[in-house]
């Protein structure tokens, strides 16, 4: 399944890869025992990421869309695609980030945790890459304002203004203007 959404993208494909191993590790089906039985095997364990297994386990039930004990592709699929259009509450990203799982920086994760309700301009309590991103460009564009500002305020040349072209500088001028009146 492609997935667009690139910031949070390391958390679906980590979701979807952890469930391709523990599907592979049980022919039959991805059963709630199934997934115990692997993460209690510390040889298979060691071979995907037991965060994701963790929150497969977790939520086994609400993924279990039909109820009949088993995760399938169909219902993986919905998962991953409901959680990359809806985003992901501030517990998840924590829970997730905090066990190595998400492929995001601390940095990302801590401005994203730190911003949240900014973040979140639909209040829906999930952000997604796409606020993610429009935050960034704003707070990225709100800096560089901020910057701008801040060289205008402290650029003396404002102020004195600039060379002249004979090679002679304003400031002088003014000095010299200011000496010259005072005789």
């Amino acid at each position: 399944m492609a997935n667009k959404n690139g910031i949070l993208s390391g958390i679906f494909a980590g979701l979807n890869n952890t469930y391709a191993y523990l599907k592979s590790q049980n022919p039959e089906g991805l059963t709630l025992e199934g997934i115990k039985s692997v993460k209690n095997d510390s040889e298979k364990a060691n071979m995907m990421n037991t965060t994701f297994a963790s929150y497969l386990q977790t939520n086994f039930a609400s993924i279990d869309k039909d109820g009949d004990g088993k995760i399938t592709d169909k219902e993986m699929e919905a998962l991953t695609s409901m959680m990359s259009r809806a985003g992901l509450t501030k517990e998840e990203l924590i829970q997730m980030y905090a066990s190595g799982a998400s492929g995001l920086s601390q940095d990302t994760v801590e401005m994203i945790t730190k911003y949240f309700d900014q973040i979140d301009t639909n209040k829906d309590g999930r952000v997604t890459s796409e606020e993610i991103s429009a935050f960034n460009i704003d707070s990225a564009k709100q800096e560089k304002l901020d910057e701008d500002a801040h060289k205008r305020a402290t650029n003396m040349s404002t102020f004195y203004g600039s060379e002249s072209s004979s090679g002679v500088d304003s400031y002088s001028l003014l000095s010299y203007r200011y000496k010259s009146s005072k005789n």
